[in-house]
């Protein structure tokens, strides 16, 4: 996942409205997927009326996440390369190159793939260990999530579970 993070200050840091990012680009990406998430239940009661409309809205559907995943591409250039990160719905534990006291408020700037998912949260910082290769491993825990995104991030991590079983699977075994 692509990541990025800014600390929050002074009374930023203390409220628990939702972040808007500066870059046009990644709120449409996060409006996007916060909009496909919230239609799907009206999706689903289309669809046992109608099938055909159904059909043809999913297309569309399609269509806006490949354009979804255009734009994703453009943001991954400015945000930095895809970094291994362990995700919870409770928080994201990752390697940065500085370090960030512990109980420091951040903004947390994600693209989560392949599904091209921008989320902007809040965080506060629980752990900052220093790390032999001049690296720092900062662990942290969400704060004041939305619904929709609390479900978004447990989506992702289940699709993300499912993928790498399958994947497991699928390697061939090494016979001994």
């Amino acid at each position: 996942m692509a990541l990025d993070f800014t600390p929050l200050t002074g009374a930023e840091a203390l409220a628990s409205d939702e972040l808007h990012d500066s870059s046009p680009l990644f709120n449409l990406l996060s409006e996007l997927h916060l909009m496909d998430f919230e239609s799907q239940h009206l999706l689903r009661h289309i669809s046992e009326r109608d099938r055909t409309l159904a059909n043809y809205l999913k297309v569309m559907n399609k269509r806006i996440d490949l354009l979804g995943q255009a734009v994703a591409q453009s943001l991954l250039r400015d945000i930095g390369t895809p970094r291994k990160v362990s995700l919870s719905e409770g928080g994201v534990s990752f390697n940065s190159a500085h370090g960030v006291a512990n109980g420091t408020h951040l903004a947390i700037k994600m693209v989560l793939m392949p599904q091209a998912l921008g989320l902007l949260l809040r965080a506060k910082v629980i752990h900052c260990r220093a790390l032999a290769d001049q690296q720092f491993e900062i662990g942290t825990e969400f704060e004041a999530l939305t619904d929709a995104q609390r479900q978004l991030l447990a989506r992702h991590i289940l699709q993300r579970q499912a993928l790498e079983r399958r994947q497991a699977r699928e390697q061939p075994h090494a016979s001994g």
